[in-house]
């Protein structure tokens, strides 16, 4: 009688799942898009909690400069959006339209035009406690763009 390897079996197994590891760390981002209208393109951002790290793609598809339509992301507590909203207001584009030091800002973007693009990354450590959102808090722009982070 010959006995079959049990490594082969195992081998096989672990490069299945070497393709569904590199997804998971391809899933630790994603692409929001902000436009002239005032909307952004997703309601809703699911953060997978395997992420140490995740990173916010924002990319304005309109047309105006960031002076008169500028979009920023900024990632809050929920409870915290029109607060952090109206101290960026004071801010100022300068300060991309978030109060200095915050410490109810998780993380933020800087502030882009129209065709323009930037990012954030969010340590996904301190989305622990929520409900967390992201918003733009360019003046006026808090009360249609923003959205929710669900940690899963």
């Amino acid at each position: 009688m010959t006995r079959k390897p049990l490594v082969a079996p195992f081998l096989l197994a672990l490069l299945a799942a070497a393709p569904l590891a590199a997804q998971a760390a391809d899933n630790c981002s994603a692409e929001l898009s902000g436009n002239d209208a005032m909307k952004f393109d997703k309601a809703n951002i699911d953060v997978p909690k395997s992420c140490k790290t995740f990173t916010i793609n924002l990319k304005h598809s309109g047309k105006l400069a960031k002076n008169v339509m500028g979009h920023n992301v900024v990632v809050t507590k929920t409870a915290d959006i029109a607060a952090v909203a109206a101290d960026g207001i004071k801010a100022g584009a300068a300060g991309d339209y978030v109060k200095a030091d915050d410490a109810r800002v998780v993380a933020h973007s800087s502030l882009i035009g129209g065709g323009e693009s930037t990012s954030v990354s969010i340590p996904v450590a301190k989305l622990a406690g929520g409900p967390y959102s992201y918003v733009c808090t360019f003046p006026g722009h808090s009360a249609l763009m923003k959205g929710t982070l669900t940690l899963k």
